[in-house]
C-alpha cells in the first residue's frame, strides 16, 4: 500500500514591536522597542502571555505525542527575534522547544533571522539574515536547516532558484489556486528553473480549517474533530502528502484552549495512524519519499496572507512603501558604521510585522490585521515607525558616515 503523510509545519514568531515612540523621543531616547508602552503591552509581557497560553502547553502536548507515537513528526521554523526574546524572558519556554527537538522527530526550517522582506530589497542583507538564522539554530538546537521558507511564505521562481543554488533540498510556498491551476497541493513539486530542489505547497483549505475556522461556531463543519478531519484526508485517494502549514500560536493563542484545539491535536495522530499506510513526515522526509508530481511556475510573488495572496498586506499603500524604501535606503551607510547596536536596530525595524500594522485594508482581511496590531490605527503604526527611522538617521549622522538615503 502506498504511503500517505501529514506534513505538519508550524511557524513560531514574535516581533520587537515599536513602543509609543514620539518625535520628542527622536534624538534623545534611542530605545524604540522596550521603553514605556503606556496603554500598550510591552514585548516582554506579550512574550510571557503567548508562552503561557501557547508555547508551553503546546510543547508539552507535542512532547507527549512524539514519545507516544514514533511515527509522529513535526516541522517548524523559529525566527531569530522570538529566539532572542525566549532567551531573555522565558528560558523555560525555550527549554520546552529544545526538549521536543531532542526527540529527533522535529525538523527546523531555515528563514530570515529578523522575519524581513529583505529578499525583495537587498540580496546581500537577505543572505546575511539567513546565515544569522542558521547559526542561531545550530547554536541552540544543533540542527542545520535543509529546507527554506521565506518570510510570510513569500515565494517566486527567483527565490526557488536562489534556494536551489544555496543547497537547500526543499522550499515552502502557498498552494494558491491561481498558481496550481488544476493540480492539487497534496503532492511534491519541482520549481521552474531549478535542478535539485523540491517544492511543498500549503493546502490552505485544510490548514485554515484548523488555524482560522476551528473555533467558529457558525462554521457549517463546526465542531471539527480529529476523526472528521482524518476522514476528509482519507477520502483523497490520489494525495501523497497533506501540507498543513500554520502559525504555532494557532494552538492556545489564536484558538484558545476552551475551543478544544488541544484535544484535537492530542487525538489527531492516533486517529490518522489507524489507517494502514498513513504516517507523518517532516518536510525533508516528504521530499525524500515522494517523487515530484510536476513542475510549478510562479513568475510573480505569492504569500500566505489575505485574499490576494500577494505582498499587498505589507506593501499595498503609500505609507508601507515609503517606510520600507526609506529603511533599505540606509543599508550601505548603516553597515559602514560597524556599530553593532545601530545595525541591530536597523534590522529589527525590517521585521515585516511593522509594515503589516500599517495596512489599510478593510472587510475580513482588515479585521485580521486589526487583531494582530498593537496600534489603534495603521497611521499610528506608521508614525511610530517613522519617528524611530528619523532617530536612526540622527544616530547615523552622529557617526560621521555619509548618509546615502532619500
Amino acid at each position: 500500500m502506498s504511503k500517505k503523510a501529514i506534513i505538519l509545519y508550524l511557524h513560531v514568531h514574535q516581533p520587537y514591536r515599536i513602543r509609543n515612540y514620539t518625535i520628542f523621543d527622536a534624538g534623545t531616547n534611542h530605545d524604540y522597542f522596550d521603553g514605556e508602552y503606556e496603554s500598550r503591552e510591552s514585548n516582554e509581557r506579550i512574550l510571557h502571555k503567548v508562552a503561557e497560553k501557547s508555547y508551553l502547553p503546546t510543547n508539552a502536548k507535542l512532547l507527549k505525542l512524539l514519545k507516544a507515537h514514533p511515527e509522529f513528526k513535526v516541522s517548524m521554523s523559529i525566527t531569530g527575534t522570538v529566539l532572542e526574546q525566549l532567551e531573555k524572558w522565558s528560558p523555560k519556554a525555550l527549554q520546552s522547544f529544545k526538549d521536543i527537538m531532542a526527540t529527533g522527530q522535529v525538523e527546523i526550517v531555515g528563514e530570515t533571522y529578523h522575519h524581513s522582506l529583505a529578499f525583495f530589497y537587498s540580496r546581500a542583507e537577505f543572505e546575511m539574515q539567513v546565515k544569522m538564522h542558521r547559526e542561531k539554530v545550530e547554536e541552540l538546537f544543533g540542527q542545520t536547516p535543509k529546507v527554506f521558507r521565506n518570510t510570510e511564505l513569500a515565494y517566486n521562481n527567483d527565490l526557488a532558484y536562489w534556494a536551489d543554488k544555496a543547497g537547500y533540498k526543499g522550499i515552502l510556498a502557498e498552494g494558491w489556486d491561481k498558481v496550481l491551476g488544476w493540480r492539487s497541493a497534496n503532492h511534491v513539486y519541482r520549481p521552474s528553473y531549478t535542478n535539485n530542489i523540491r517544492l511543498l505547497m500549503k493546502n490552505y483549505k485544510l490548514s485554515d480549517d484548523i488555524a482560522f475556522r476551528f473555533g467558529d461556531q457558525s462554521w457549517t463543519e463546526w465542531p471539527l474533530t480529529a476523526d472528521k478531519f482524518t476522514d476528509w484526508l482519507n477520502s483523497d485517494t490520489e494525495a501523497t502528502n497533506f501540507n498543513l502549514f500554520m502559525d504555532y500560536e494557532t494552538f492556545g493563542e489564536h484558538q484558545w484552549n476552551e475551543s478544544g484545539i488541544f484535544s484535537f491535536l492530542e487525538h489527531l495522530p492516533k486517529q490518522w495512524l489507524k489507517t494502514k499506510g498513513n504516517t507523518f513526515m517532516t518536510v525533508s522526509e516528504a521530499i525524500d519519499n515522494f517523487e515530484s508530481k510536476d513542475m510549478v511556475d510562479v513568475p510573480y510573488t505569492t504569500t500566505w496572507a489575505d485574499s490576494e495572496r500577494d505582498l499587498s498586506a505589507w506593501l499595498g499603500n503609500a505609507m508601507q512603501q515609503e517606510s520600507i524604501n526609506a529603511l533599505y535606503d540606509l543599508q550601505e551607510s548603516v553597515i559602514a558604521t560597524h556599530d553593532l547596536a545601530l545595525i541591530e536596530d536597523w534590522r529589527r525595524l525590517q521585521t515585516s510585522d511593522h509594515f503589516y500594522y500599517m495596512c489599510t485594508k478593510w472587510f475580513s482581511d482588515g479585521d485580521i490585521h486589526a487583531y494582530f496590531s498593537p496600534y489603534e490605527s495603521p497611521y499610528e503604526a506608521f508614525i511610530n515607525f517613522m519617528n524611530s527611522y528619523h532617530d536612526l538617521k540622527y544616530r547615523l549622522s552622529e557617526t560621521g558616515v555619509a548618509i546615502n538615503a532619500r
